[in-house]
């Protein structure tokens, strides 16, 4: 009797009231791990993944205050007997509207419409192959420049899994990215060089080869702002493999050997676990970081969409003014809580691009791998993009190309090209191929990209020449326009530079092994990709071009010429199948 009075007394005295609501922002979309403190207890709450909340409260009617990074706080009467629905005011101002953006648009014309490429529950973004297009009607193109290299290491892995690639999943651009080709130093204060060449074109006899190679200054070491980085970590149940969660644990580990003092580390977490891993913790206690990524494990659902919030919220509250101010996504991208599509996180990260907060995104795995998701995400987010298919390339991507990673020297990227229709018939852009999607879409603008420090870009464009009367080329004579268009970081000032592109031939066997290596990269996409363009061209044809241009000191360039020959078994093998079929 004594034992069930106390019993008695003490839940009496303690939460007799249920109070239940959810946390949203003024578009209703739902916040998460948002602190709640109540005032009768002075107890502190989170918010669930969906923005929900539940807690015991002594008495039926009390007092709240609930902070989220990004809002104004709020304080507001609750009553346990109603179901409390609560909105934060955002400190920043409504983003604009999102349009679909372009990767090249030629003015005053649309490409054809293709249908859309799946593979098993992995998906791709839609991609329609640039067309010729003629000079005299539509001189003018324009392209944009990233730094993103995903297409290159995921095709590897399809290749070394023995498997045919998905023609969507070939991004010829990000593949000649991935080689950084002829780095040339820009000379004094400029944030660019230029050189360009042109050529017989290897696969057509009949036309010509545009180089166009662009490089970005390379960031000195002490000028180099400090870093506010926030992992942005998937620790949900998909992510529980060996090349998932496990080789990001390793990635982020080799990448803690680049922070200085200067710079700040914090890590969001989204699965079973949600929210914020490690507070913002200084580059130099390697210690901390190293053991908080070790204490990562895998469970749960996959709520992407309040993760980036999330992270976003973090690295605007510790925003550093005229540093680099970075997300660093890392996922196998199999979103399945809150937003999910495209469309919708196209939706999310625009609200967020208007800020000074960069975002890298890191593919891992396989079978349910979403790259078109991770694709829309870094573009929208003025970030980057690459995947990473094993330990070896997690090293190059957060290692030896860190700075290029991490430290922007250009954002909104794009390139102008006028050519001469006196010289120029036809012309075809390689690569830089848009989605599906965003060619339907009337209000379409070119998607300028971020460029990373110490990085060169290689542009193709097949030319359909016209005949000139002398044999030898008037190098007097512009063949084409350049206009690069930029804004470095922090500023919102378009910048323009004008290159002249000389009307400078030369044989296809005479130019630099570099310029041959580029096309045969080029090729190498065309050819996986069974593009209509290069069908007369051989898998003999294209080793023999690789094996003639690379530069055995480079190890990736290597590797490539093995790769050409494991993708040539491969697509033997397939085309012996189809004439089975076709026999039968």
């Amino acid at each position: 009797m004594i034992i069930w009075i106390a019993l008695c007394a003490c839940l009496q005295g303690s939460g007799q009231y249920y109070l239940r609501g959810e946390i949203k922002d003024e578009q209703k979309n739902p916040l998460s791990n948002v602190r709640i403190r109540l005032q009768s207890s002075e107890f502190l709450y989170y918010s669930g993944t969906m923005g929900g909340f539940g807690i015991n409260v002594p008495k039926a009617v009390d007092t709240m205050t609930i902070v989220a990074d990004g809002f104004y706080s709020n304080t507001v009467a609750v009553n346990a007997e109603k179901y409390q629905t609560i909105v934060l005011k955002s400190r920043f101002a409504a983003p604009p509207k999102p349009t679909n953006r372009l990767l090249s648009m030629t003015k005053n014309i649309s490409p054809e419409m293709l249908d859309k490429w799946t593979v098993g529950a992995e998906t791709y973004s839609s991609l329609v192959e640039n067309p010729f297009i003629p000079a005299d009607k539509f001189p003018e193109t324009g392209f944009a420049l990233n730094i993103n290299k995903a297409s290159y290491s995921n095709i590897r892995r399809f290749i070394n899994m023995d498997n045919i690639v998905p023609p969507d999943a070939i991004r010829l651009e990000e593949m000649m990215n991935y080689f950084n080709i002829h780095y040339m130093e820009p000379g004094g204060d400029s944030v660019f060089s230029y050189q360009s060449i042109i050529s017989s074109c290897p696969w057509n006899a009949d036309h010509e080869l545009l180089y166009l190679n662009i490089c970005a200054k390379k960031a000195k070491l002490e000028n180099i702002p400090p870093a506010n980085l926030v992992f942005l970590i998937d620790v949900s149940g998909s992510m529980d493999l060996p090349n998932r969660l496990p080789l990001l644990k390793s990635a982020f580990s080799l990448m803690i050997n680049n922070l200085r003092q200067v710079d700040t580390v914090s890590i969001v977490v989204y699965g079973g676990v949600n929210g914020v891993w490690l507070t913002p913790t200084c580059g130099t206690e390697k210690k901390k970081i190293l053991e908080s990524i070790a204490e990562l494990e895998p469970g749960g659902a996959t709520p992407g969409e309040g993760g980036i919030r999330a992270a976003y919220r973090l690295a605007k509250s510790t925003f550093i003014k005229g540093g680099t101010n970075r997300v660093i996504l890392a996922t196998d991208g199999d979103f399945n809580v809150g937003q999910q599509s495209e469309d919708e996180l196209n939706r999310l990260i625009n609200s967020y691009r208007s800020s000074e907060i960069y975002l890298t995104c890191l593919g891992v795995g396989m079978g349910n791998y979403k790259d078109s998701k991770l694709e829309v995400l870094a573009n929208r987010g003025k970030g980057n993009f690459a995947y990473l298919d094993n330990e070896k390339e997690a090293e190059k991507v957060l290692m030896q190309e860190f700075s290029q990673t991490v430290y922007a020297v250009a954002k909104d990227a794009y390139v102008d090209i006028r050519f001469d229709p006196d010289l120029v018939r036809n012309y075809r852009l390689i690569g830089f191929d848009n989605k599906l999607n965003a060619l339907k879409d009337s209000t379409n603008e070119i998607q300028g990209g971020e460029i990373g420090s110490g990085h060169s870009m290689m542009a193709l464009v097949e030319i359909d020449p016209i005949e000139q009367e002398s044999e030898v080329p008037d190098r007097n004579k512009v063949f084409a326009k350049v206009g690069m268009h930029y804004q470095l970081p922090g500023q919102e000032t378009e910048r323009v530079e004008a290159y002249n592109i000389p009307f400078y031939f030369k044989p296809f066997a005479d130019i630099p092994n570099y310029y041959r290596f580029s096309a045969s990269v080029a090729l190498f996409g065309s050819l996986l990709k069974k593009s209509t363009f290069t069908q007369k061209f051989t898998w003999d044809e294209l080793s023999l071009m690789a094996k003639s241009s690379y530069d055995p000191n480079d190890v990736s360039q290597s590797e490539y010429l093995l790769l050409i020959e494991k993708a040539k078994k491969i697509y033997h093998k397939d085309k012996k199948k189809k004439k089975t079929v076709v026999d039968q």
